[in-house]
């Protein structure tokens, strides 16, 4: 079990009233959807890690502005426990490509969603669409969920 939660950063990008999402799995196991990102590596700042996480699962560059919300998800049988911090971000190049393949293998399916798409899908965490498509100057806090098996 880790001593301590681990640490994730994730982008909210937002183009044309649709969410950037990708499959949360490899293999789009248990066909859940999240937003890009990934864990924090030391020694790397947060939004420097979002921006390599961003470019690594869909080829695409942004930049990082404000935190949105803060996500907590655990595996009470594993003792899997993470934090995410939501970030709002801007495109600043590329569009998603069937070419472009993840350096983790893990992410193989991208795209953009509407609210009304989001209804329809398994995603995480279940305040991901309310945030995303709501600008409010204060982070907003979801607490512990249990992340799907």
């Amino acid at each position: 079990m880790a001593s301590s939660p681990r640490l994730a950063a994730r982008a909210l990008l937002v183009r044309d009233d649709r969410l950037l999402l990708v499959n949360a799995y490899p293999n789009h196991h248990l066909g859940l959807w999240c937003a890009p990102g990934g864990g924090v590596e030391r020694g790397q700042s947060v939004p420097d890690n979002l921006i390599r996480e961003v470019h690594e699962e869909t080829g695409l560059a942004v930049t990082v502005g404000p935190l949105a919300l803060i996500n907590e998800f655990h595996d009470p049988d594993s003792g899997f426990h993470q934090v995410d911090l939501f970030f709002r971000c801007t495109l600043v190049s590329g569009e998603l490509d069937d070419a472009w393949r993840d350096v983790a293998h893990v992410v193989s399916q991208r795209g953009w969603f509407t609210r009304d798409d989001m209804d329809a899908m398994t995603v995480k965490p279940s305040s991901l669409a309310q945030v995303a498509f709501t600008h409010v100057d204060t982070p907003f806090y979801d607490p512990l969920e249990i992340i799907l098996k």
